[in-house]
């Protein structure tokens, strides 16, 4: 067992602790007085300084080897006391520093302020706006198109497209797509293929009807999705295709009326704006009851045209175009007093509804974007330049030679090589047989830069302002290279040397009809309601006085001995009175001259001639056969087209028509069948004398004063011979004096040798 001792106090270690005590006092910064380390005993005497000091180092050896935590050596004297800084002037320095600080910081603050509040205020309103706020732009179907008996030509319909997401599926994929087979009429297992394409948003089939839509709902299979849209439908395929248009993918017209109305088409939207939290959930505050009713509307785009008309006048045209090889033909019918379009068939046409499957030249309208020569249809366009002039008169004659030469080029007669030279020709004859010759040497009376100034007065060379895209503007020749050359107003004089499209074509020859104004032609009536009042109506210009009414009925009547007993018989109808004019020209090259063979023919019509209410316009262009001519060819459509306008427009003739009754040509007159004389009781005298009475006076009595007196009086009675020279009092000394005042003498010369 050990024991332990207490150890003897000795008086040194004293000492020492003390010395410790005091050298830690001096590291810690404070400094007291120095005092003696000796111990403060009464009997013990001051050891020497030298025995001091060696005690010392001895007890620091004897610490360092007993001590292995402490290695540090301190010195046991006290060290000197450091400088320290003032306590009052560090606290100012700090509140200077701080002060700073946040006076800094108060002037970013103050300009951040004014860069928010006032530098960029706009566009962080825009910015909360489009953050707080939801504009509701639902699907609005775009208005329908209707003729003016209201057949739909163009209406949008709901369709569906069908998304499957096979991730939602609780049944088997090939269950799924046996369901949707037999409604889809497709392979199940082209349908299973689509449904292993992923996992969800799997387009399987696009345009749905309702129908379909309505049975892939009653399947009630979860994963199946139908997304409505709006599709724009036109239930008359190819019929109006060049008139309405189309719209593509995006519901944007591309062409016709869809293009020229988009605005009108599209129903507008109110001011829906909605509300929204922070989360993205739309508040209904502020929206009036009926917002959804009131974006809709039940108007509808109603044009001047007819289902009717349209339909029966293609078919003529396809007819003789098929019976030809014709390469493209068109037919136009207007109003000749208001400039409505009735009719406007342009072959081969597409399906507006399969657009993308069409050729880019079936997509235009070549009634419009392309220029041809008119021909011999511009004949009586020229005729009433000649008579409004002064320079002829309808009693006088010209000697038609056959065949002349003008500044070195050959003209000719169509027939010259038939017929030879007719000799002397009133100006009616001239027209009636079409004679090239004929009209040159009329065109002779009038200097050419007095002719150049009436081509000019009749716009050829601007577009007529149709409401319908991509019109192409006529072209004729600079007043100095019409002047410059006597070949040039040799060539217009029979339709040559300058270009115009259908349109303009039968826009001129509206203006013979309707006492010489120029009106523009138009396709749209305006916007209706369901009871076909007018909400909206496109402003056009008024017609514009271009020949005195005296004028244009003296070339009508000369029109109309074409039809009777010259080159236009072939559009001859029994009991009405019907002026026109033929045209078969030859077909310009782009790169300059014409093409070999290739020709366009033509043929203009107006009837009624004593009231004159409808043109008639048929172009064929590069018919096939020896015989294609417009008498052949453009005629026979012009007559088909009006027999359908006089039963569509209850057209009473002109005069009563007398037919004899018998069996042997009672089965072409329709209604009447063959039944044997003794046996039948229109035989009898009394009976046919009866039934020619009663046709003659109910027909004479009420058609013939209310077409006669009515556009008599209005047409004629209207302008009186102080008007017509108001009409043209520029005409035809203005016109000399505007474009013959550089006329040079030589030209003048030369037009007069010839």
């Amino acid at each position: 067992m050990a024991i332990s001792f207490p150890r003897s106090h000795n008086p040194r270690n004293r000492r020492t602790a003390k010395r410790r005590r005091i050298t830690a006092r001096s590291d810690s910064g404070h400094s007291k007085p120095a005092r003696s380390s000796a111990p403060l005993h009464r009997t013990a005497s001051r050891q020497p300084i030298e025995e001091r000091t060696g005690y010392v180092a001895r007890m620091m050896r004897r610490r360092s080897s007993s001590s292995s935590r402490n290695t540090t050596v301190r010195s046991p004297y006290p060290s000197p006391p450091l400088p320290q800084p003032s306590p009052i002037r560090a606290t100012r320095s700090r509140l200077i520093l701080v002060w700073g600080v946040l006076l800094l910081a108060m002037v970013a603050l103050a300009l951040n302020l004014l860069r928010i509040q006032v530098l960029q205020a706009s566009t962080l309103r825009e910015q909360a706006k489009a953050q707080q706020m939801v504009f509701l732009g639902p699907i609005v179907p775009r208005r329908s198109i209707v003729d003016r008996s209201g057949t739909v030509l163009a209406i949008d319909t709901p369709v569906y497209t069908l998304y499957a997401h096979p991730l939602l599926f609780k049944n088997s994929k090939e269950t799924i797509a046996e369901d949707l087979a037999g409604i889809l009429d497709q392979p199940a297992e082209q349908l299973v293929s689509q449904l292993s394409q992923g996992e969800s948003g799997i387009r399987i089939v696009d345009n749905l009807s309702e129908d379909i839509a309505k049975q892939i709902t009653e399947l009630q299979q979860d994963g199946l999705e139908l997304i409505q849209a709006q599709q724009r439908l036109y239930p008359q395929q190819d019929l109006f295709a060049n008139i309405v248009g189309y719209v593509n993918l995006d519901r944007q017209g591309q062409s016709g009326v869809e293009y020229t109305l988009e605005n009108q088409l599209q129903q507008p939207l109110g001011a829906m704006q909605l509300s929204r939290s922070g989360d993205g959930t739309i508040i209904p505050v502020g929206l009036p009851s009926d917002f959804m009713q009131h974006q809709r509307d039940d108007l509808r785009l109603e044009l001047t045209l007819d289902s009717r008309l349209q339909r029966a006048t293609r078919f003529a045209l396809k007819q003789q175009m098929e019976k030809y090889s014709a390469k493209r033909g068109a037919v136009v019918v207007m109003d000749v007093h208001d400039g409505s379009i009735l009719s406007l068939v342009s072959e081969p046409s597409y399906d507006p509804n399969k657009y993308y499957q069409a050729d880019m030249e079936r997509l235009r309208n070549w009634v419009l974007t392309d220029l041809y020569e008119p021909g011999s249809t511009f004949k009586p366009i020229n005729l009433a330049i000649a008579l409004q002039a002064g320079t002829i008169q309808p009693e006088d004659s010209f000697f038609d030679e056959g065949a002349i030469e003008v500044g070195g080029w050959p003209i000719q007669n169509n027939d010259f090589e038939d017929t030879g030279a007719r000799g002397d020709l009133s100006v009616p004859e001239i027209l009636q047989y079409s004679s090239n010759v004929g009209m040159v040497r009329i065109m002779q009376t009038l200097q050419p830069g007095l002719y150049y100034g009436w081509l000019d007065r009749l716009k050829l060379n601007e577009p007529t302002g149709i409401d319908l895209p991509s019109e192409a503007t006529g072209y004729l020749k600079s007043y100095e290279q019409f002047t410059g050359a006597i070949i040039e107003p040799a060539t217009a004089a029979f339709g040559q040397g300058f270009s115009l499209t259908p349109i303009k074509l039968i826009q001129l020859h509206s203006m013979l009809a309707n006492g010489g104004k120029m009106v523009v032609p138009h396709v749209v009536r305006g916007l209706t309601a369901p009871g076909g009042t007018l909400d909206w109506q496109p402003a056009i210009d008024p017609p514009r006085q271009v020949f005195s009414p005296q004028i244009t009925q003296t070339v009508l009547t000369m029109m109309e001995q074409v039809v009777l007993e010259g080159t236009g018989e072939a559009a001859q109808i029994a009991g009405y009175r019907i002026a026109g004019k033929t045209g078969t020209a030859q077909k310009a090259s782009s790169g300059g001259g014409y093409i070999d063979g290739a020709r366009i023919t033509s043929f203009v019509g107006i009837f009624p001639v004593e009231a004159p209410r409808y043109a008639v316009l048929a172009v064929v262009d590069e018919p096939q056969g020896e015989d294609a001519y417009g008498s052949t060819v453009a005629a026979p459509i012009v007559k088909s087209v009006m027999e359908t306008l006089i039963s569509i427009e209850q057209i009473a003739p002109s005069e009563p028509v007398t037919q004899e009754w018998n069996t042997d040509n009672r089965q072409e007159i329709p209604g009447n069948y063959a039944i044997e004389p003794e046996n039948d009781p229109w035989v009898d005298e009394s009976s046919s004398n009866q039934y020619s009475d009663q046709y003659t006076d109910e027909y004479t009595d009420e058609y013939s004063d209310q077409y006669t007196d009515e556009y008599s009086d209005q047409y004629t009675d209207e302008y009186s011979e102080d008007d017509s020279e108001d009409y043209l009092e520029d005409s035809p000394e203005s016109f000399s004096e505007d474009y013959t005042e550089d006329y040079s003498e030589d030209a003048s010369d030369a037009s007069d040798g010839l």
